[in-house]
């Protein structure tokens, strides 16, 4: 089963806006409220939802964690990262870490808008952005972060026939998880959740 609409086409309408970063708590955190220390505030956070034309189809930008990282590690994940101090907005911290973690330059993305907020079981209020990346890049990757950076076929990630939802016990009780199986990849958790909001987005769009 294919997807019976033109993603592209409907992007814009689909993202919060670059110039007016989504408010509010994670769309998550309700399900993370047992997990989280009381009164201790999220840490913002951002990654950047790649979008790279090769060959007349859309991919998307992903990467696999060193196993030796403090939070996710050996796991797949946007580019990304924590939002310092000397970070003009989500946007430039996303670009930031995009540029340290793979090598994308900031001339190569074009930034277009946010999807929603996203609360990690780690602590972080992660900022989505998505982007055009030119399909010159090259990445480049830091093997300090990033063990592999590899792209799988938009259109695969927004079959909703490809998303495994099931339940895990955790900590007391059930939790939904989401996943995609891509070849030898396993894309889930935060990752395929925000997969996940990206074409539901696009269908209410």
């Amino acid at each position: 089963m294919t997807t019976a609409f033109d993603p592209l086409e409907r992007l814009h309408r689909a993202l919060h806006p670059l110039d007016t970063p989504p408010t509010g708590a994670g769309w998550n955190l309700e399900e993370l409220r047992d997990l989280l220390p009381e009164q201790t505030p999220l840490r913002p956070a951002s990654v950047l939802v790649a979008l790279i034309e090769r060959g007349g189809s859309q991919q998307v930008l992903l990467t696999r964690r060193t196993e030796a990282l403090r939070h996710h590690g050996g796991q797949i994940s946007f580019p990304g990262g924590r939002i310092e101090a000397t970070d003009a907005d989500p946007v430039a911290a996303a670009l930031r870490e995009a540029n340290e973690e793979v090598g994308l330059l900031p001339g190569h993305a074009t930034p277009l808008g946010y999807l929603d907020p996203f609360a990690t079981i780690t602590g972080f209020h992660v900022f989505p952005v998505v982007a055009r990346v030119h399909p010159d890049f090259i990445a480049r990757r830091d093997p300090s972060e990033v063990d592999e950076v590899f792209e799988a076929p938009l259109s695969f990630l927004l079959d909703p026939a490809n998303v495994r939802h099931f339940d895990v016990d955790y900590r007391g009780r059930k939790r939904s998880v989401v996943e995609f199986l891509y070849g030898d990849y396993r894309i889930w958790g935060a990752t395929a959740a925000m997969l996940v909001n990206l074409r539901e987005r696009l269908e209410r769009a």
